[in-house]
This record gives C-alpha cells, structure tokens and sequence, in this order.
C-alpha cells in the first residue's frame, strides 16, 4: 500500500485537532490542536452579550471551519507529504451537537436577523436546558408504550437531539419555522468539505432515535408531542442515513484549494469522537469494553443480540462497527471534576507546592493521593457534578462527597474524586453484565489515561478487570482517519472494511493494568456504600439535590 495516508479531524468541547496517519501501520506522522475561539458559549451570546441562562452550552460554527482552515495545512505542512498521497480524511465529533440550518446549508447565526436569538446557535453536547422537554418525551412515550424506549435503557436525554428541537419550537417557534433540517455538526462539516449532506447512522441511531428497519418514530409520536411536530421525521430531519465508512463524495474544488488537499481525496461520513475510538484500539468483537476518557466517559459495546440495558444510552444495530449491535452508556462528567476541584476548591498552597516541584497540581494531588490505599480517607462521593446520563438518566442530580472532617486533606478529596467514577463506571458495567452484554476486559482512550496512572490502577481495582491502554493519544481521530481509508476503498489505496482497516492501523500499549486482589476486596466493601447512596438520592428516596436546583433557579436573579 505504500506512501498512502488519511487524515483524522477530532472535534472536542474546547478544540478540534487534525492527524495525519500511515495507512500502512496506523503511525501518526503529524497532528495539529486548532483551540475554539468562542470555546463553550454558556454565558453570554458573541458580540451581543446577551445573557444566557442556567444549563445552556452553546458553540460558534465558524470554530469549526477554523480546524479545517488551521490544522489540516499545518499537518500536511509539518508531514512534506505530498497531498495527492493523502486519499481519505474523516472526522468525528462531540455529540449530539446540533444545529438549525437554512435550505442554503448556512448556519441561522450566520444571518443577522437571528443572530441574537440564542436558539440560532450551536447547542452543544452538554446543553441541559432542555430537561423539561425531555422528561415530557419520556413520560408520553412510557404512557404510549412506545418500543424505541427501551433500546435506550428506558429514557431519552436532554442532550440529544429531540428533546432539544422541541425546545427551540417551544421557546424559538420562529426559529423552528425557518430551519430548513436540523443536523448534527458532524454531518455540517461534512456538507462543508464534500458539498452532499448525508446523516451518519451513528448519530442517527444513538442520538435521533432513528432505527435501521423502522426510522424514526412515528408520525403520531411526534404529534402527540406536539402537533407542530407532526412532520419533523420527513421535513426537519430529511435526508439519507447512511452506515460509518460510507463515503460522502470526494472534497469539493474550492475547499481542496482552500486546505491544500488533493481534489480526489474521499472524505467519510461522520461519526460520534468515542465511536470512532473503538476500531482505534482493534476493538471489533464483543466482550470488550471502550471508553473514551476525557472531561467525560462514552462506554461502548459490541453484542451480537439486541438486549434491554438500564440507562443505556443506545443500542444501534451496525452503530460502531458493521455486523454487531453497538452499545453505549456514558458518565457526563469525569476530567470535568478533577478539573473543578483543581481550578475551584484546592487550596492555595496546593499549587505553590506543585510550582515549587515543577508539576502542575494534578500531578502533586496524584502523587500524594497514591500514598493512600482504598478506605483510607473515609470519604466516598458521588459522581453527579454535571448530572448523571447512565444509569439514572438525570442531569438534575449534583454531586456529593461524605466523611469529610476538620484533617480530610486535598489529596483525600482527590483520591475520592477518582473513586468516585470509577464507582460511576462500576454501576454501567454490572448493568450491562447482568443483563448478557458480556464486559470481560476494558480498553481505555482519551487524555486521562495518558496522564493519571493512579486513576487507572483504581479502575481496573474497582472493576476487577484488566485494562488495556491505546498506544495513542489521538485515538478518535485515529479512528477517524480509518473510516476515511475506508471512504476511499482498497481500488484507491484504502481499506474496504472498517475491519481491515483496524487490523494494520490499531494500535495499543504493551503495558496492561491489572487488579490487586486485595484493593478489590476493599473497593467491594466500599461499592457497596456507594450504591446506597446512589440509590437513596438517585432513585427517588430523597430527591434533595433536584429540589435545591429548584430553589437555585427560583432564587437566581
């Protein structure tokens, strides 16, 4: 195969980062972080300043066309490859990440007429404003006995895209009137670079509730919803759904010029960043568990049935790799807490300490909380700061540390900070396991495992099971660029199967981590205590920390 190469475009919450990648050996020769200027949009609105309210995350389009417009000559630039050698490119995205689009294709926050409303905009991932729309889906679809309710574990959420089109009817109906298609920001930027808007089934099925037999729910579903909802499946959210790999079209002339591309490199239709991690690691067979770690965790799952799981997130026939029923569940925040308690809650001295050290202070919270070993701190935590999304399906709960005292020390916090999602991932696991999805070994991603030894030797403990580690840091836009080889095919230089593809490309360390007997045996006794208090302030028993959310909101000026 020689001399041929794809590129990987990772989209993630803060920035977007292009990797060049050897076809041959899956080797990244270059990469490139283009940072979002706008970043997270969840004060105000751009140039206009105008207020945003609680729970709302929003993002600029044009952040997007600026990795394209950075990062992709910088890595072809830093490479010296020739551009007629690179024959794909793909790119995966956060999700669901969605946005309203005119019949042109344009961005309503690009037209000044709507530009300050701020349902025009990008509403990103974690944007939970959309919670009361989402509980009124769930409680009409159960009242209806709807049978797409349980392939997603009994519950949609606020952060996908139902739930969130309804509520830009609901509070924008102008805005609703004048989109021509809602459409997750993976598949826009794919329709930017090939000039053809196609819907990937990954975000389609895990995301939109689309179904590879029976599409989208039905007309009457909607209607019952609202009645101005009646045609949304055939109207807003038109359009060809096509599986991973598919190729969208080669890129157009204009943007080829524009990015320093060849103008026959085939691009690939889009896919969700923790999907796509999967082949990343030659993960394509069952019993293994992929998550993708960074401010959050996506959980990923091959089967070879369909099954009903506790606050899965989804279950897609061919929704991450072809031939198997992709799984998902998710923790809505993990690096996100770690980083809270870094940037808002250490003390002072703290990171005077870590200067002194020449670390940053995660590095010196880890190194101290190692010294500890699993009960030492007499803490536990929940793991709720920004909701939970699997199993409970409630971005209304908080978090919540207990045995705190007058001698609890930063690094005690920490240490159960980390516990505290490895208990997160525990509660997935056992769900998944005990309803015949087997989880036999776990495969982590992501920049956590990367840089937080103590993190993974505390999961593989309180999961007792072994982890394996990719090999690298980049691995969604490694995934990426597979699906991109695969876009152009084996007649092109590129790989007929996302399959093929993995088995040169996928990479991981030699390095495991395995469980010490006698921590399992602690982090037993103490999962259990933290299912008693997931259960009591998850499962309805005391309801304390969505009655303080109320207060909040009733109080805030």
């Amino acid at each position: 195969m020689g001399n041929r190469y794809a590129i990987g475009i990772d989209f993630g919450t803060e920035s977007g980062r292009a990797v060049l990648v050897s076809l041959d050996d899956g080797q990244e020769i270059a990469d490139h972080v283009t940072k979002y200027s706008h970043g997270v949009i969840d004060e105000s609105l751009p140039e206009m300043g105008q207020e945003l309210e609680f729970e709302w995350a929003l993002q600029h389009p044009n952040d997007y066309l600026d990795v394209l417009k950075k990062s992709i000559p910088e890595v072809i630039k830093k490479s010296g490859v020739p551009s007629e050698y690179i024959i794909g490119l793909g790119i995966d995205f956060t999700a669901c990440t969605i946005l309203p689009i005119n019949e042109n294709g344009s961005p309503l926050c690009f037209d000044n007429k709507w530009k300050n409303n701020p349902h025009s905009w990008v509403k990103l991932w974690k944007h939970h404003a959309a919670q009361h729309h989402a509980n009124l889906i769930n409680e009409i679809a159960e009242e209806r006995g709807e049978k797409f309710l349980v392939r997603y574990g009994g519950k949609l959420s606020s952060e996908w895209m139902l739930a969130k089109i309804w509520q830009i009817l609901d509070e924008a109906p102008e805005i609703y009137a004048q989109t021509d298609q809602f459409v997750e920001a993976t598949d826009w930027v794919t329709y930017q670079l090939t000039g053809n808007l196609l819907r990937n089934s990954c975000t389609a099925g895990y995301k939109a509730v689309w179904h590879k037999e029976e599409g989208y729910p039905s007309n009457d579903f909607f209607k019952s919803l609202d009645p101005r909802l009646e045609d949304l499946a055939e109207t807003k959210l038109r359009g060809d759904v096509v599986p991973l790999g598919t190729s969208a079209g080669q890129i157009t002339q204009e943007m080829a010029e524009l990015l320093g591309l060849h103008s026959q490199t085939f691009v690939s239709v889009g896919n969700v960043d923790a999907h796509a991690s999967v082949p990343g690691v030659g993960v394509v067979t069952p019993g293994k568990m992929v998550m993708a770690m960074g401010t959050s965790i996506c959980h990923m799952l091959l089967g070879e049935k369909e099954v009903e799981v506790e606050g899965m997130c989804g279950v897609v026939e061919d929704g991450i790799i072809p031939g198997y029923y992709g799984y998902e569940a998710g923790q809505s925040a993990v690096g996100d807490i770690f980083a809270w308690y870094v940037k808002q809650a250490a003390p002072s001295y703290v990171e005077k300490m870590a200067e002194s050290e020449g670390i940053d202070v995660h590095q010196w919270l880890e190194r101290k909380a190692s010294l500890y070993g699993p009960g030492e701190t007499g803490l536990i935590a929940l793991d709720w700061w920004n909701g939970n999304r699997s199993v409970l399906v409630n971005t209304e709960l908080s978090g919540l540390i207990l045995g705190v005292t007058l001698q609890t020390k930063p690094e005690e916090i920490y240490r159960t900070l980390l516990e505290a999602t490895a208990f997160g991932t525990r509660k997935i696991i056992d769900a998944f396991h005990e309803n015949g999805v087997e989880v036999d070994e776990l495969y982590v991603c992501g920049g956590l495992p990367q840089k937080n030894e103590l993190l993974m030797q505390i999961y593989a403990d309180v999961t007792n099971r072994i982890i394996k580690i990719a090999d690298s840091a980049q691995t969604p836009a490694l995934g990426a660029s597979m699906f991109g080889a695969v876009a152009a095919g084996e007649a092109n230089g590129g790989y007929d199967s996302i399959v093929d593809a993995a088995e040169n490309m996928a990479r991981i360390k030699d390095k495991t981590i395995k469980p010490i007997p006698e921590n399992v045996k602690v982090y037993e006794e103490l999962f259990k205590e933290y299912t008693r208090l997931h259960d009591n302030f998850g499962r309805g028993q005391n309801e304390v920390m969505s009655r303080l959310k109320s207060i909040r909101s009733q109080t805030s000026k």
